[in-house]
C-alpha cells in the first residue's frame, strides 16, 4: 500500500498527474478532483460515499459501509469523526473529505503514519515519505542522521523525518487540509487516565485484541503467526486459531539451551491441533547480523534506517517461508512487552497512586535488581520535568554509562548515550538538538511517567514496524502487530498502575484479560526467553564483514563516526549485552546509507506542478 492525499483544488491536479504512475488507482473528492492516488488491494480498502462527505479506510479493519455511510451523511465537519474512529478495530489510515476539506490520520502507535510536504504550492499528505520525495527536491537532513546514532532517540525528536521539507503528524493527531491547500495538525486523542481495576478492564482488553486479530484474518484463507513460546505471540496464535482462517505458526528454535521457548511453543502447538506448526532449527536459518540476500526485491525504505537490522536476514527468510505457506499476513507479538511488561518508571507512578502498595513493591524490586537504597530513593523522589530530563541528557551524551544495577532516573527508559565511536561533531549536533528541544519545554505524552513511557515505547515500536513492512512489501507479506492497534492501546492504558505488577505473576493484566481465550497452561508461564547467544554468535561470525564496512564507511564520510573506533569495538564486545545495542543503530544507519533509498530523488517537474 502506498498513497498520496491531495487537496480539493486546481493547483493539486498537476501533482495528481505526476503521481499517477501506471497501475495507480484514484479516488476522487465529491467535486470529481483527484483525492487519493496510489496502490492498494481491494481487501484493505473501504470507500464510503456520504454525498458531499466521503471516507476511506486503508488497512485491516471491520466496518459496515452502509452504516458508516448513514452516519457520514449526517456529519457537518471532519471533527465529528472522532467517535467513529474510536469504534473501529484494527490498524488503518483514515482519510475523509468534507466538501473538499480533508482529514487524514494514522494510528496512535504510528504503525500507520501520515507524512506531508508542500508540493506545487499545496500540502500533500502520504503514508510514506517516498511518495512525497519522488515529487520534490529534497536532501538528507544530516542532523537527523546524527540523531539516529543516539540510543534511544527520545520523543518528540523520534518523530522527526530524515528528509528536508517533509513533516510528520504526531501521535493522536490528524492533518487538516483546506481546499486551498493550506494545512494544520489537529489533536484529537487524549490518553486515558489509569484508573480502572483489571476486573473492569479485562473484558475490554480481550475484546479489543480479539477484534484486532479477527480484522487481520478476514478475507484470508491462511493466516500466519509467530509461535515463539513467549506469552505475547503465543496468545495471538490462539486468537487467530479461533477465526475462520487456517493458521500456520512458525517457531525458530533458540541457540541457548537454557531458553525454554521451544518447550513452551510445543506445549502450545499441542493445544492447537487444527493448525499447521513449523519448527526450524537454528542451523537452518540466517544468523543475526548476517547480510540479507539480495533477491525478491526486499529493500531499505526511503523513510530511513530500519531499526530492526541485526536479524533482518532472519526476518526476510521468515517472510519468504510465510509466503510459501500461502499466507499474506503474519502476526507478531510486538507491542505486548510495551503495553503489559514492567516499565522502568512503574515504581515512580505506583508510589504516587498507591503509596502503601508502592513501598511494599519497591522493596522487592530493589532486592531483586540489587539497587542501592540511596539511588532508589533518589529515583522515586525525582520531580524533574520532562524538559529537565532532555536538558540533563544533552549534558551526559558522552558520559560513561550508569552502573548496571542502577534504578531509572527521570522520564526515560535509561541513559541517553551516543556510541563510543561517534565523533565529537556528531555528539555536539545531538547535544544541540536536545538542548534546543528542552528550551521549547515540550509536554510529555502524559503527565504520569509510566503512561508517558508506555506511549513512547509503543510509538517507537510502531515506527519500526511500519518501516519493516515497507521493506518487505516486494515479498508480498505484511507483519501485523495487533498489540499496537488503537483500541488495544487505549484499553491497556486505562488499567490502574497497582494492577500492572503482581508479585509472582508475569504480565498480570494480559493473563487476566485472556483467561478463557488462551489456555491456562500457556498463561501460567512466568519467565521470558533471552537471545544473547544469537547476538554474540552472529556478531562473532560476521565481524569480518562488518569490520570491512569500516574501510569505506558512509557514516565517516558524513563526519559522524570514527571508523577505526567502530572497527575496534566490533572486535571487543563486552559480556554485558547492553553494549551490543549501539551497534544496531549504527549498522542500521550504515546499511541504509549504502542503499538506493538514501539517495535524494530529483523529481521531474510537471508543467505548473510540483517542485
Amino acid at each position: 500500500m502506498e498513497f498520496l492525499i491531495l487537496p480539493d483544488c486546481h493547483k493539486a491536479e498537476p501533482v495528481a498527474r505526476a503521481a499517477a504512475a501506471p497501475g495507480a488507482r484514484t479516488v476522487t473528492h465529491a467535486s470529481g478532483r483527484p483525492w487519493l492516488v496510489g496502490r492498494w488491494n481491494d481487501d484493505e480498502c473501504v470507500v464510503v460515499d456520504g454525498g458531499r462527505n466521503r471516507l476511506v479506510l486503508l488497512g485491516p479493519t471491520r466496518a459496515d459501509a452502509s452504516l458508516v455511510a448513514r452516519r457520514l451523511a449526517n456529519l457537518s465537519s471532519p471533527h465529528d469523526l472522532d467517535s467513529l474512529v474510536r469504534s473501529l478495530p484494527g490498524s488503518f489510515h483514515l482519510a475523509a473529505s468534507f466538501d473538499g476539506r480533508t482529514r487524514t490520520q494514522g494510528s496512535l502507535s504510528t504503525a500507520r503514519h501520515v507524512f506531508h510536504a508542500r508540493i506545487g504550492g499545496v500540502t500533500v499528505a502520504a503514508d510514506s515519505p517516498s511518495g512525497l520525495t519522488a515529487l520534490m527536491e529534497t536532501g538528507l537532513d544530516e542532523e537527523v542522521l546524527a540523531l539516529q546514532l543516539l540510543l534511544p532517540v527520545p520523543w518528540p525528536l523520534s518523530g522527526r523525518p530524515i528528509w528536508s521539507g517533509v513533516d510528520s503528524v504526531g501521535s493522536g493527531a490528524w492533518l487538516d487540509i483546506r481546499p486551498d491547500g493550506e494545512a494544520r495538525t489537529v489533536s484529537w486523542w487524549t490518553p486515558p487516565e489509569p484508573d480502572l481495576p483489571i476486573s473492569r478492564a479485562a473484558d475490554t482488553i480481550r475484546g479489543a485484541l480479539a477484534d484486532s486479530v479477527a480484522a487481520r484474518a478476514a478475507h484470508q484463507d491462511v493466516i500466519s503467526a509467530d509461535l515463539s513460546g513467549g506469552l505475547d505471540s503465543t496468545s495471538l496464535c490462539f486468537l487467530a486459531d479461533a477465526t475462520d482462517a487456517h493458521l500456520v505458526t512458525h517457531h525458530w528454535k533458540p541457540m541457548d539451551r537454557a531458553n525454554a521457548d521451544t518447550l513452551w511453543a510445543r506445549r502450545a502447538a499441542a493445544l492447537m491441533p487444527s493448525a499447521r506448526h513449523r519448527f526450524v532449527d537454528p542451523a537452518e536459518g540466517p544468523l543475526w547480523y548476517e547480510a540479507a540476500p539480495d533477491r525478491d526485491g526486499a529493500s531499505d525504505d526511503v523513510e530511513g534506517p530500519l531499526v530492526w537490522t541485526r536479524n533482518r536476514a532472519h526476518t526476510e527468510a521468515l517472510a519468504r517461508a510465510v509466503r510459501t505457506e500461502g499466507a499474506a499476513r503474519h502476526l507478531i507479538g510486538v507491542g505486548g512487552d510495551e503495553l503489559f511488561g514492567i516499565s522502568p518508571q512503574f515504581g515512580w507512578s505506583l508510589i504516587r497512586s498507591d503509596p502503601v502498595r508502592g513501598i511494599q513493591t519497591m522493596r522487592r524490586f530493589r532486592s531483586v535488581n540489587r539497587w542501592p537504597l540511596r539511588a532508589t530513593l533518589r529515583s522515586l523522589a525525582d520531580r524533574s520535568s520532562f524538559s529537565d530530563m532532555l536538558a540533563r541528557a544533552a549534558l551526559q551524551l558522552d558520559a560513561p554509562p550508569s552502573p548496571r544495577f542502577t534504578p531509572p532516573l527521570g522520564w526515560g527508559r535509561g541513559d541517553l548515550r551516543m556510541p563510543e565511536w561517534a565523533t565529537p561533531d556528531a555528539v555536539a549536533t545531538v547535544r544541540r538538538l536536545l538542548t534546543d528541544t528542552a528550551a521549547r519545554r515540550p509536554r510529555p505524552l502524559h503527565p504520569d511517567r509510566l503512561q508517558h513511557q508506555t506511549l513512547e515505547v509503543t510509538v517507537l515500536s510502531g515506527h519500526a514496524a511500519r518501516q519493516l513492512n515497507r521493506s518487505l512489501r516486494p515479498l508480498g507479506v505484511t507483519f501485523d502487530t495487533p498489540f499496537l492497534d488503537d483500541r488495544v492501546i487505549e484499553a491497556a492504558l486505562s488499567v490502574r498502575v497497582a494492577d500492572r505488577v503482581v508479585p509472582g505473576r508475569y504480565k498480570p493484566v494480559l493473563t487476566t484479560a485472556l483467561r478463557g481465550a488462551v489456555p491456562d497452561a500457556v498463561l501460567d508461564r512466568r519467565d521470558k526467553g533471552a537471545f544473547g547467544q544469537e547476538a554474540y554468535e552472529g556478531l562473532y561470525r560476521n565481524r569480518e564483514r562488518l569490520a570491512g564496512l569500516c574501510d569505506d564507511l558512509r557514516l565517516a564520510e558524513y563526519g559522524l563516526v570514527d571508523a577505526g573506533a567502530l572497527r575496534a569495538a566490533l572486535y571487543r564486545p563486552t559480556p554485558d549485552t547492553r553494549s551490543l545495542s549501539p551497534f544496531e543503530n549504527t549498522l542500521a544507519c550504515e546499511t541504509w546509507l549504502r542503499s538506493p533509498s538514501a539517495v535524494a530523488p530529483h523529481a521531474a517537474s510537471p508543467t505548473g506542478g510540483p517542485r
